[in-house]
């Protein structure tokens, strides 16, 4: 009896440690997720014309864009700072680089398995759209990708007219976290002058499209 109840603890251990795997990764998922709905509301303060707006009250980071993409219908607010702490709930703006807008190369990180696995999707001609924290929408499309070695890399943040470059880990099937590899997904600011979104108010008071 005491055999055949450990045959069956060690047919069953794998898929405990499976389904543990798996509990975690949706865990890591759901807090993204969540996390860009409140982060969407400190948004929403900041377009008001509040200044550094914590999406709850012990964090260290507050959102300073919003990237759409057309071509992968996805869109996402992008948090202050490069830290570990900041990827964990939305992609990152690289301090010392220009914010999306300005001139320069702005540069944002995101994780490979959350927010950034978009990257991978992307192609060359595709539109990014950025709004910056006063409603300007800045329009960019995407001129090239490539793989670097990070240890030998160097991301300039410098230049005369605005640009993105979007930085995740690669590959994106890696199953060990981290590496030396990045997958980097370049554009440049697309002619035109940039668009402010407005909300006119009809007769009765309410927002009209």
């Amino acid at each position: 009896m005491n055999r055949r109840r450990l045959l069956i603890g060690l047919a069953v251990l794998p898929l405990a440690l499976g389904l543990w795997q798996i509990g975690e990764g949706a865990t890591i998922h759901a807090k993204a997720l969540l996390a860009q709905h409140l982060i969407a509301k400190a948004w929403a303060e900041t377009l008001a014309g509040s200044r550094a707006v914590k999406p709850w009250p012990w964090a260290d980071a507050w959102p300073v864009a919003r990237l759409e993409f057309p071509a992968v219908g996805e869109e996402m607010i992008v948090l202050s700072g490069g830290s570990g702490r900041t990827l964990a709930f939305a992609p990152g703006h690289l301090d010392g680089s220009p914010l999306p807008g300005a001139p320069g190369n702005s540069i944002i990180g995101g994780h490979r398995d959350t927010h950034f696995r978009l990257l991978e999707r992307l192609k060359p001609g595709d539109v990014i759209r950025a709004e910056d924290r006063w409603g300007v929408r800045h329009r960019f499309r995407v001129t090239a990708k490539q793989v670097v070695d990070s240890r030998i890399t160097r991301l300039d943040p410098d230049g005369v007219t605005p640009a993105l470059i979007l930085v995740t880990c690669y590959p994106f099937d890696a199953i060990v976290p981290g590496g030396p590899l990045r997958y980097l997904v370049f554009a440049e600011a697309d002619a035109g002058p940039p668009s402010i979104a407005v909300t006119s108010l009809s007769p009765s008071g309410s927002p009209s499209p």
